[in-house]
């Protein structure tokens, strides 16, 4: 029993346990009870009926003897059936005055036999049978009192009686098998609800423990719990999400190391050319607009990276609250070449548009930006004197919009990686953009319930396909 000092007042283990128990306890001690009572009710039922047909076979002998007036022959059957020990036999006349008796000595003592259980209704003609004590002593007896007649006409009553001391100890004996019984079996299920209880209990606390790790940040911890049954299951799924957690956390890192990293350039290079301007250098007219220029530009860059981190925390939390109306999507796409357009031109790059008039419900705004971040993407990453080719057409339920380049194109090793925040697959033109607008044009693309999803050969170009719902 070492288990016991183990127990706590309030854990799973012990109300476990102490379901297991109660349940048990309830149900043997209803069937132990049921057991009993079914048993005693037998016996009682047996004996009567086995008393009944005792009396109707005795007085009908006593009624032949009473009818000739022969009170010899009934005294010799009274004495013939009865016992001293535990049946008594007692024959009165009409008037209730005793003819004959097993237990001569003890009925003398008796004045009125009309005072005894059921002898007066007898002499009334109704038969009587139940349970009373005895007449001159305390034990428990069953007993029938019915009237002895003969042509409709009372001749006197017989009254007989068996004690129940010898069932009572036979009762007792039983009673003590089947407590005995139940105890063991308590006991027996004690042990093995204890064994379940804990069976059940332990990957519960193990779970428990191992939510309070993730809880205070330890995350990618395993939680080995082997049970092919729902806990297996849940303690698959806590697996999952410490490893998302993990994830998570680790994406969290490198976002605020890349956040830190790209606040850091803009701000520094500000300083240093504030710095310079300090020294003198703002003195010279021509140097000082290059470097006002530099600080205006690292302005402009530090507020484009701010309201880009904005656009995409918003987007990630789910609180951009996207307008819904009818955006047509060729007057989309025009829209976003044209403002696109001087751009081209410095990077000597046409566009081919082909688009099929085609309406979806969506924030035509959010839209028109995400469809301008991957149309940077590709003029930055498109060769010179190249074409980029933009259509849109249906395909099933789903508008399709394909954005196609001819630069370099993406490598294997890059593609996986290009939707993350903060990715450039080209460092050395990092400096041109700092890896938000295709995660920034994913984020917008879902939100819409839409998808997007990117291929490439490498040194043949790229091409992005954006899928968004009509309804």
């Amino acid at each position: 029993m070492g288990w016991i000092p183990q127990i706590k007042r309030n854990s799973i283990h012990t109300k476990l346990l102490a379901t297991y128990l109660l349940l048990t306890s309830l149900a043997t001690s209803l069937m132990g009870g049921y057991i009993l009572w079914s048993f005693h009710a037998y016996f009682n039922k047996a004996r009567q009926t086995d008393l009944e047909n005792w009396s109707t076979a005795i007085g009908e002998s006593v009624a032949d003897a009473l009818e000739k007036n022969d009170f010899k022959r009934t005294e010799v059957i009274v004495q013939r059936f009865g016992a001293a020990e535990s049946i008594t036999i007692r024959v009165l006349d009409n008037k209730g005055n005793l003819l004959a008796s097993s237990s001569p000595q003890q009925d003398r003592q008796i004045p009125n036999w009309l005072e005894i259980p059921g002898m007066r209704e007898a002499l009334q003609g109704e038969a009587q049978q139940g349970f009373a004590k005895g007449i001159l002593t305390n034990d428990d007896r069953l007993f029938i009192a019915r009237p002895i007649t003969r042509e409709g006409q009372i001749l006197g009553a017989l009254r007989m009686s068996v004690t129940l001391q010898q069932f009572q100890r036979q009762f007792a004996t039983i009673v003590g098998t089947v407590v005995g019984t139940l105890i063991f079996t308590l006991l027996l299920c004690t042990i093995i609800s204890e064994a379940l209880a804990r069976s059940l209990s332990r990957p519960i606390e193990t779970m428990r423990n191992f939510a309070i790790q993730l809880g205070s940040g330890h995350f990618g911890g395993k939680l080995q719990i082997r049970q092919s049954n729902e806990l297996d299951q849940l303690a698959l799924e806590l697996n999952r999400m410490s490893e998302r957690l993990a994830s998570l956390d680790q994406e969290r890192r490198v976002f605020l190391a890349n956040v830190s990293h790209e606040l850091r350039t803009p701000i520094s290079n500000v300083l240093v050319t504030v710095e310079a301007l300090r020294s003198g250098a703002a003195s010279d007219p021509q140097v000082s607009d290059r470097f006002f220029q530099n600080v205006e530009d690292e302005i402009k860059r530090l507020s484009r990276l701010i309201d880009d981190l904005l656009n995409l925390g918003r987007l990630e939390a789910g609180v951009t609250v996207l307008e819904q109306q009818t955006v047509h999507l060729h007057h989309l796409i025009d829209r976003a070449v044209r403002a696109m357009e001087s751009r081209m031109k410095n990077s000597q790059i046409s566009a081919q548009v082909n688009v099929t008039d085609m309406q979806i419900q969506g924030d035509s705004e959010r839209l028109l930006q995400a469809i301008l971040n991957i149309l940077d993407n590709a003029i930055k990453h498109s060769s010179p004197n190249s074409q980029i080719s933009i259509a849109g057409y249906k395909e099933g339920k789903q508008a399709v919009v394909t954005i196609r380049d001819r630069g370099q194109g993406i490598k294997d090793t890059d593609l996986p990686h290009i939707f993350e925040q903060f990715y450039t697959a080209d460092r050395s033109r990092k400096g041109k953009g700092v890896g938000l607008g295709l995660a920034i044009a994913k984020r917008i693309i879902e939100a819409h319930g839409g998808s997007i999803t990117a291929s490439s050969k490498f040194g043949e170009g790229a091409s992005f396909n954006i899928y968004l719902p009509f309804s």
